[in-house]
């Protein structure tokens, strides 16, 4: 896929793996967050060539935006970007509604409801796929697994924006994707995260991932 520009809207762990691993694919990258400043100052020799904003300028930088923040700051993030910046454009969700406060994860909705839902009835006019959320962040780009790479769950309700999404996700060493339908199947890729948790904490390893077999 020709490098393009990409909004990554998160300085935290996902995002700033995500941000690293887009620019080394040749990816113009600039990474949204509410401090700039102090990410600027943050930023080691890993991140050379990613640049530094306002969640705002991040997706409007973005051809592609990628929302990789915490999943209790999703929705505000959204809201500070500004909806309209994301007019247009394919956003992928990187996010899970998790709390952690009973000392392991378990969602904090769900079942009827999800942050992918929440996201594209915020975003009307872009295509929002629900992607890398069931996976470690240390796998989401160039990504080596023991017994092979499977392929990515997403799920979206726009099908050009899931092929865009697979050729993305194959130029970052995936094999492909598993589309599991319309974004509420979001409730159901979300929901996978606390039992990911549950089996990493049994393996001893957070470099696992699911597949469907038959």
């Amino acid at each position: 896929m020709e490098p393009s520009r990409i909004g990554v809207l998160g300085s935290g762990d996902v995002g700033r793996a995500l941000g690293r691993g887009f620019a080394r694919h040749g990816w113009d990258v600039t990474l949204g967050t509410r401090s700039p400043d102090e990410l600027r100052a943050e930023l080691g020799p890993s991140e050379e060539g990613v640049a530094v904003g306002t969640f705002a300028e991040a997706a409007a930088h973005g051809d592609v935006v990628i929302l990789a923040v915490l999943g209790d700051a999703a929705e505000a993030v959204v809201d500070m970007a500004g909806p309209d910046t994301f007019a247009g454009k394919l956003v992928l969700d990187a996010t899970n509604p998790l709390d952690f406060s009973e000392g392991v994860a378990h969602l904090s909705f769900g079942g009827t409801d999800s942050l992918g839902e929440r996201i594209q009835e915020r975003l009307p006019d872009a295509s929002v796929v629900k992607c890398f959320n069931t996976v470690s962040n240390s796998q989401m780009v160039d990504p080596e697994f023991e017994e092979g790479t499977p392929p990515m769950f997403i799920c979206g309700d726009d099908d050009e924006a899931k092929e865009q999404t697979e050729a993305i996700l194959v130029e970052l060493g995936w094999p492909g994707v598993m589309d599991v339908g319309g974004i509420t199947s979001a409730r159901y890729l979300e929901a996978l995260v606390p039992l990911w948790v549950r089996v990493g904490s049994n393996l001893g390893t957070w470099k696992h991932a699911f597949k469907a077999v038959q």
